[in-house]
């Protein structure tokens, strides 16, 4: 039972920035906000629930909306946001074939937008849209699993010490899933993040990340 309020009440606030700003920043009532939040929990919930209970989980979600710690912030305030559109990908099944495809015939498209993600059974490569048709067909069909175009990628760059600073990678992530985005593919190289999303939800990332960014340098 405290589960269940628990992961509605997480979900109410995933679904609201100002709730999520005034745990974040301290100036949050706990009561207020659970005096607010208790009709919509009854309602998901469809039964009658102790506002105790709903403060509860309130403080206990608190713990999800930390700030960052000061050597994270410090690594946020000095990464710049840049935006590559006209992106998609490309997943294929990994075989001894695949794998050899790509050795051989991804080497040619050095200097295009090009990554490739090894999983333990497949791959993905992201590409530059304009090599969409060409790539797809060093592959056969069966074994293509899945492409998409139309999407976009972020690249987040950050100064060296993200390497071994926990907190930062995450942040980015966070600031985007709160928004209710579906990260299609992410990939970190060394002081890199590139996060692969659709076209149509590129602007309210953006903005997300600028804020983050923002914020941390302002108090920096």
């Amino acid at each position: 039972m405290v589960n269940s309020i628990m992961m509605v009440v997480r979900d109410l606030i995933d679904q609201d920035l100002s709730i999520q700003d005034a745990l974040q920043r301290g100036y949050g009532n706990y009561s207020a906000i659970a005096r607010m939040l208790r009709p919509k929990v009854v309602e998901a919930l469809g039964r009658e629930v102790k506002l105790e209970s709903v403060i509860t989980a309130v403080k206990r979600a608190r713990d999800i909306y930390k700030p960052l710690r000061a050597d994270a912030k410090r690594v946020v305030a000095r990464s710049t946001i840049n935006i590559r559109t006209d992106v998609a990908k490309i997943t294929v099944r990994k075989t001894d074939k695949t794998l050899e495809t790509i050795r051989r015939d991804l080497p040619k498209f050095l200097g295009a937008f090009l990554h490739v993600l090894e999983g333990v059974s497949v791959t993905t490569l992201i590409v530059d849209e304009k090599l969409f048709d060409e790539i797809s067909s060093m592959f056969r069909e069966d074994e293509i699993l899945d492409k998409k175009q139309n999407l976009a990628a972020i690249v987040i760059q950050s100064p060296e010490e993200i390497v071994d600073t926990p907190g930062c990678v995450t942040s980015f992530y966070v600031q985007i899933s709160r928004r209710h985005i579906n990260i299609e593919e992410t990939v970190s190289c060394y002081t890199d993040t590139i996060i692969l999303l659709r076209m149509e939800d590129i602007n309210t990332a953006f903005t997300a990340l600028t804020d983050l960014i923002a914020e941390a340098r302002k108090k920096g």
